[in-house]
């Protein structure tokens, strides 16, 4: 279902009754305290951002810090991964088990599985290209002059 304010943004196309939600003011809530050094320093850059755009209040902020936590994980696998291949590309892609055969790197998966998480939570936030597309607005008056004043728009 799309929040209310996407629909008025998009003007709302189904021409259906929009209802009232509940609309949080923006808060820069402080960040939780489990948060470790790499967490802590995504949370001081993208909160402060998001709160800039009016996008964060006080009851998202622990869906931003397991964005955080995502983004922790993702880069620590991947600086392993780098260790690993600095020795031997092959170490970084494979392991052999006590049995003699091979698998892939267990840190392949987790830092594809925390990299998936990462852009869920951020889509929730519209911080990918897609999230924001989603958000795309008719231009003003404005904007069309300026657009043909550089030529994007025939007149």
């Amino acid at each position: 279902m799309k929040p209310t304010r996407l629909k008025i943004l998009e003007g709302n196309p189904g021409k259906r009754k929009l209802k009232v939600e509940p609309n949080p003011a923006p808060a820069l809530p402080d960040p939780p305290p489990h948060l470790d050094t790499y967490a802590l320093e995504e949370w001081e850059v993208i909160s402060k951002s998001l709160y800039a755009l009016g996008l964060l209040t006080e009851i998202d902020k622990n869906t931003l810090a397991a964005y955080c936590g995502a983004y922790s994980r993702w880069r620590c696998a991947e600086e392993e991964l780098n260790i690993l291949k600095a020795k031997s590309i092959l170490d970084a892609l494979i392991l052999r088990t006590v049995s003699g055969n091979y698998i892939q790197q267990p840190l392949i998966g987790i830092a594809n599985k925390a990299a998936a998480d990462m852009v869920r939570y951020a889509s929730e936030f519209g911080m990918t290209p897609v999230a924001r597309a989603k958000l795309g607005t008719t231009p003003s008056k404005e904007d069309e002059k300026f657009e043909k004043l550089i030529g994007l728009v025939k007149r």
